[in-house]
C-alpha cells in the first residue's frame, strides 16, 4: 500500500495550526489541565553502536550517565534503524521509510529530503511547540531542504554529513567549528559536542515555560576522530588502540554532556514534564566490542541496524523496564505525536506505528509485524540488494551489494531465528523454505510500494530566493557518474532558478596547477572564463538566468583534464 504525503502541504499546516490553537484554548480553560503537553528531548549520536555502552556489557568504556539513564525509564532492547545515517534521519523525522522521502544514501545528492515531506518538527510546531535542532541535520544544506525550512524555529547545525567533510568551509574541525545558526555562518569556540549541548541547555532554559521539542543530534563519534587528549588518554592507558580510544573518548564526552543536560532538567523541575529519548543512528563504524552482534555500520546484519534506545518520562513510565518487541525509527514520529496529544493530519500516513500503548502497558499483547531495511551506494536502489526483513522471530538477510557497482548475481537469502540465535550465524533457509518465500515476497511488495511513492528523481536546490541568497553549492550534493570527493571528481547540481534575473556566480577551488578555462553551464547559459596556474577562484558577473529547473555544471578544463570545483556561490543581484 502506498503512503502518500498530503498534497496541499501549506493548507494542511495552517489547518492543523488552527486546530491545535483551539485545543490549547479549550485545554487552558481548566487550570488543572494546563501544561499537559510534555516537552520532548531527542538525543541521537552518530556511529555509536549497540556495544558502545557500559550497560550493554562493555567493561572498557565509561558511560555512567547513560548507564544510569537506561535504568530510569524504558529500554527497547530490539530497536532498529537504517544501516547509515541520513536514511535513519529521514525516517526519524517523517515516520516513513526513507525511500519515500528521496533520501537513498549519505552523499552525492542522495541525502536530500523532499521538502513536501512533513517533519516531526513541523507537526509539533503547528501544535504549539517551540522547536530547536542542535548538531547534525544531514537532509539538505540549502533552501528549501534545511532544518529551518522543515519546522525548526531555532537551529545551530553543521553542513552535510559531518564537520570537516566537503560540505563544510575549508579547514573546519571539531574544535571551534564554523556552524550555521539559523542559516548564517558563525565562528564558534570550544569543542563541537560541548557547543551543541550548551546551546541545547540554553534553549531549555529559555523555553522552560512552554512546550518544546529539542532535537540534539551530535556528529560524534563519527570520523574524523577528533577529541581532546583528556578524554582519550585514559583509554590508551587501558591498552586500547588509538582509534578505539578516541571513539570511546568522544562517547565519554557525550556521556558527560548528557549528564549536564539531565541535571539541568532536574534543577528546572522539568523531569516529569519532559520525554527524553536517547538513541543512535546506526551501528559502530570501526571494529570493536559489539555485544555479540554481527556486522557494523552499512550492514543489514544486527550490528549495523540494531541500536541503543532509551525513553524516560518520569511519572508516566516505570523505571528499569525492558521491552523486547521489535521497533524502529519509523515509529518515533507517530509515537511522539501520540504521547504529546497531537493528531496525525488527515491524509498523512506513517509507515511506523505509535508505540505509546506498548510503552504504557509493556506486558500487553503486541501484534507482530515485519520491518524492512536496505542501503547501498547508488542514485537508485536495486531490489534485493543489501536488504533485510525482520519479524519478531525471523530475519531474512541478503547482505551482498552495499558497495558501488552492479548488483550481485544470484545472491543468497539467509534466514535466522532471532529468538534462538541472535548472533546470525546459523542459516536456516534450507530448513524453512516457506518462511523464506513468504518474507521475500513481503520484502518485494515493500520495495515496489516505497519506490512507487515518488520514484527517485532528486529534490532540487532553489536559487535566487529571499530565503537564501547567496546559495553555496558543495560536493556533498553534486551528482553524476564522476561525482565524488576526490581531487578529480566532476558532477552537477540539480537546481531550480526561482526568479529570473541577474546573477553573480563564483567558483572556488584549490589553487590550479595549470592554466585553463572555467566553464559555467546552466539552462541556456554556457559561459567560460580563463584562469592561470595558482588561481583559486573565478567569478562570472552579470549572468542572466531565466527561471526554471536545470542542471548547474561548474567545470575546470586544463590540459587533458576536466575536473569540478569545490564550491559554487550563486547570488541573485538586486
Amino acid at each position: 500500500m502506498e503512503s502518500p504525503v498530503v498534497p496541499n502541504r501549506k493548507k494542511l499546516i495552517t489547518t492543523l495550526g488552527i486546530l491545535a490553537l483551539s485545543f490549547v484554548i479549550a485545554d487552558c480553560s481548566n487550570p488543572e489541565q494546563e501544561r499537559q503537553a510534555p516537552n520532548v528531548i531527542l538525543v541521537m549520536t552518530d556511529d555509536q553502536g549497540y556495544g558502545d555502552l557500559g550497560s550493554h556489557g562493555n567493561d572498557l568504556i565509561e558511560t555512567p550517565e547513560l548507564d544510569r539513564f537506561a535504568t530510569q525509564g524504558i529500554e527497547l532492547t530490539h530497536f532498529y534503524v537504517s544501516p547509515v545515517c541520513a536514511p535513519t534521519r529521514a525516517s526519524l523525522m517523517t515516520g516513513r521509510y526513507n525511500y519515500r522521502t528521496g533520501v537513498t544514501d549519505t552523499y552525492l545528492g542522495r541525502a536530500l529530503m523532499y521538502p513536501e515531506e512533513l517533519s516531526l518538527a513541523e507537526l509539533l510546531q503547528t501544535a504549539g511547540y517551540t522547536t530547536g535542532i542542535f548538531g547534525k541535520w544531514h537532509l539538505g544544506d540549502n533552501y528549501p531542504l534545511r532544518a529551518m525550512d522543515q519546522g525548526f524555529q531555532e537551529s545551530l547545525v553543521h553542513r552535510g554529513g559531518g564537520i570537516g567533510q566537503p560540505s563544510d568551509p575549508p579547514g573546519n574541525t571539531y574544535f571551534a567549528p564554523i556552524l550555521q545558526e539559523n542559516g548564517v555562518d558563525i565562528q564558534t569556540r570550544g569543542y563541537c559536542t560541548d557547543i551543541f549541548f550548551e546551546a541545547a541547555i540554553d534553549f531549555v532554559e529559555r523555553h522552560q515555560n512552554q512546550p518544546f521539542f529539542l532535537y540534539l543530534s551530535t556528529n560524534a563519534p563519527h570520523t574524523p576522530l577528533q577529541i581532546g587528549p583528556e578524554w582519550f588518554t585514559p583509554y590508551l592507558e587501558k591498552g586500547l588502540d588509538e582509534t578505539t580510544a578516541k571513539v570511546y573518548g568522544m562517547i565519554a564526552n557525550i556521556d558527560w554532556n548528557l549528564g549536564r543536560l539531565l541535571t539541568r532538567l532536574e534543577e528546572l523541575e522539568l523531569e516529569k514534564k519532559t520525554i527524553v529519548i536517547f538513541m543512535t543512528d546506526n551501528g559502530h563504524q570501526q571494529p570493536r566490542f559489539s555485544a555479540g552482534l554481527r556486522g557494523r555500520k552499512a550492514s543489514v546484519f544486527e550490528g549495523g541496524i540494531r541500536v541503543p534506545f532509551f525513553i524516560r518520562w518520569n511519572g508516566q513510565f516505570g523505571p528499569g523496564v525492558k521491552i523486547d518487541r521489535i521497533a524502529a525509527h519509523i515509529d518515533i514520529a507517530p509515537t511522539l505525536l501520540d504521547l504529546c496529544g497531537v493528531k496525525t493530519p488527515i491524509g498523512l500516513r506513517f509507515d511506523g506505528v505509535s508505540l505509546a500503548p506498548l510503552l504504557k502497558e509493556p506486558t500487553s499483547d503486541w501484534p507482530d509485524r515485519v520491518l524492512f531495511f536496505q542501503s547501498h551506494r547508488g542514485d537508485v536502489p536495486d531490489m534485493g540488494r543489501a536488504c533485510a526483513a525482520r519479524s519478531q522471530k525471523w530475519k531474512l538477510v541478503q547482505a551482498e551489494g552495499w558497495s558501488p557497482g552492479p548488483p550481485p548475481e544470484d545472491p543468497h537469502w539467509a534466514l535466522y531465528d532471532m529468538e534462538a540465535e541472535p548472533g546470525e550465524q546459523n542459516d536456516l533457509s534450507g530448513e524453512y523454505p516457506e518462511t523464506v518465500n513468504r518474507m521475500q515476497e513481503a520484502y518485494e511488495d515493500w520495495f515496489q510500494d516505497v519506490s512507487a511513492t515518488r520514484g527517485y528523481d532528486p529534490p532540487q536546490i532553489h536559487l535566487g530566493t529571499e530565503h537564501e541568497n547567496p546559495v553555496t553549492l558543495t560536493r556533498q550534493d553534486w551528482r553524476g557518474p564522476r561525482a565524488g570527493w576526490g581531487t578529480e571528481g566532476l558532477g552537477y547540481w540539480e537546481v531550480d532558478v526561482r526568479n529570473n534575473g541577474t546573477y553573480r556566480i563564483q567558483f572556488r577551488f584549490p589553487p590550479a596547477k595549470f592554466d585553463g578555462t572555467a566553464h559555467l553551464r546552466i539552462g541556456p547559459v554556457d559561459d567560460q572564463i580563463s584562469f592561470e596556474a595558482g588561481d583559486d577562484e573565478v567569478t562570472f558577473d552579470e549572468i542572466q538566468l531565466p527561471a526554471g529547473p536545470g542542471r548547474l555544471e561548474a567545470i575546470l578544463e586544463m590540459t587533458q583534464l576536466e575536473i569540478g570545483v569545490h564550491y559554487v556561490d550563486v547570488e541573485r543581484l538586486h
